[in-house]
């Protein structure tokens, strides 16, 4: 676990970018930021995009994604691996789970976090507490249908908001893999409240809306503290507007100096 406190940043994205950390939704990986990374390195930015165990090139470790407490422990020793401070740590769907657990872990390492079009939860919550009953009954179909019980099987590209036509509909399909359940029915622990008092911004992908998270993000603007963005653009905003998705990134990060 990261023991550094808040006195030992070192603020350097004030002077040489900011420093992103990316965690991509379910059934994706690392891989899905590709265009996001290449523009924010390009603009002098430092990005890391890692892939969650159980997930994308790391699929073969599904069995060992046993609950949420998983993919956050991998983001938490990326930070300490790679000895990062300042961090804006942006969750993208599912991935906004994560991000609410590293924030409650290890604070001082993070400048801001970012909610992409992402479901969240409050304390002995799990992902499938706040999502629809026919929305949970229908994939706990799937999986039943499946007949692999640690998986949730694989999306259509249509769900994500990426039409079947586009450029990279079909790199997304070929990339896609199913989800590891556990973290999905397993509640997330927060000692503190959800965001942990850091800056924390709610980004809503409005083109087209994901109705899924209705109810959530009538919440999340219900509450103090949050800041609210819009982004042009369906569920999957890394790959569909992902120039789009890294201005907005780089000024949420700016504001949060």
């Amino acid at each position: 676990m990261n023991t550094r406190t808040s006195s030992s940043r070192t603020h350097a994205g004030s002077a040489h970018g900011h420093t992103f950390v990316l965690i991509h939704g379910a059934s994706h990986g690392g891989w899905c930021w590709r265009f996001v990374v290449d523009t924010l390195r390009a603009q002098g930015h430092r990005v890391f995009a890692p892939t969650l165990t159980g997930q994308g090139e790391r699929h073969h470790l599904l069995s060992a994604a046993t609950s949420l407490d998983v993919p956050i422990a991998d983001i938490e020793n990326l930070l300490e691996a790679e000895e990062l401070d300042d961090v804006v740590l942006v969750g993208h769907s599912y991935g906004g789970l994560v991000a609410a657990g590293v924030a409650d872990r290890c604070p001082a390492a993070l400048r801001s976090l970012v909610f992409l079009d992402s479901p969240l939860v409050e304390n002995g919550e799990c992902a499938m507490d706040i999502l629809p009953r026919e929305i949970v009954e229908e994939r706990m179909k799937a999986i039943a249908a499946s007949g692999q019980p640690l998986a949730m099987p694989v999306p259509s590209v249509g769900a994500m908001g990426i039409p079947d036509d586009h450029p990279h509909a079909d790199w997304v399909r070929r990339r896609l893999t199913p989800h590891p359940l556990a973290t999905y029915r397993t509640p997330l622990t927060l000692r503190h409240p959800l965001g942990n008092g850091l800056p924390r911004t709610y980004v809503h992908c409005t083109q087209p809306s994901y109705e899924t998270l209705a109810r959530v993000r009538e919440r999340i603007r219900s509450l103090p503290g949050w800041n609210w963005e819009e982004l042009a653009s369906g569920h999957d905003a890394m790959v569909l507007h992902p120039d789009l998705l890294a201005d907005l990134l780089i000024r949420i990060a700016a504001r949060a100096a």
